[in-house]
């Protein structure tokens, strides 16, 4: 059994266009804030379905990607988790895939999974639904680049908290 799991921000998550090899074993994935968990799903490969819900996103073919656009650029905060279902934490229900994530929903009740979901969280306030209107461009390399820029922002902001 293995315990890796991989969690960082969405901003971040889009300057990695290809999937870092240690991360090919893992096969669940969440999008979250700090709060509330939007979507559990699973995936042989979680990195690259990840990819997927937010290129479809633009096209209306993923909720969850089409939440992440409407909600630009506050989603650039957005944590994305890849996790593996033969991590000790899904031991409960045998390190099954399916069994894994159905368990994840179950204790995270996400607000866009309606399957296997029997009440899922409602969506805060403070976010536009997936049905508002798209606030980025619809260019994938621009919004990559406007996560660049914050990344660097950011990266500037705390260098310059650790020499002060």
């Amino acid at each position: 059994m293995t315990d890796q799991q991989v969690v960082l921000s969405l901003k971040r998550f889009l300057l990695i266009e290809e999937c870092p090899a240690p991360w090919k074993s893992l096969d669940l994935y969440l999008f979250r804030d700090k709060a509330v968990v939007f979507y559990v799903g699973q995936s042989y490969l979680a990195f690259a379905r990840v990819w997927e819900h937010l290129r479809n996103g633009f096209k209306g073919r993923s909720v969850v990607g089409r939440f992440v656009w409407c909600n630009w650029p506050k989603s650039m905060n957005f944590t994305i988790e890849l996790l593996s279902s033969q991590d000790a934490q899904f031991g409960v229900v045998g390190n099954e895939l399916n069994a894994a994530e159905r368990w994840l929903i179950r204790q995270a009740t996400p607000c866009f999974n309606a399957a296997l979901n029997s009440e899922p969280t409602p969506l805060p306030t403070h976010y536009c639904p997936p049905t508002a209107p798209i606030r980025c461009s619809c260019s994938l390399n621009k919004v990559m680049h406007e996560a660049e820029r914050a990344v660097q922002t950011e990266e500037r902001r705390q260098l310059m908290q650790e020499v002060a």
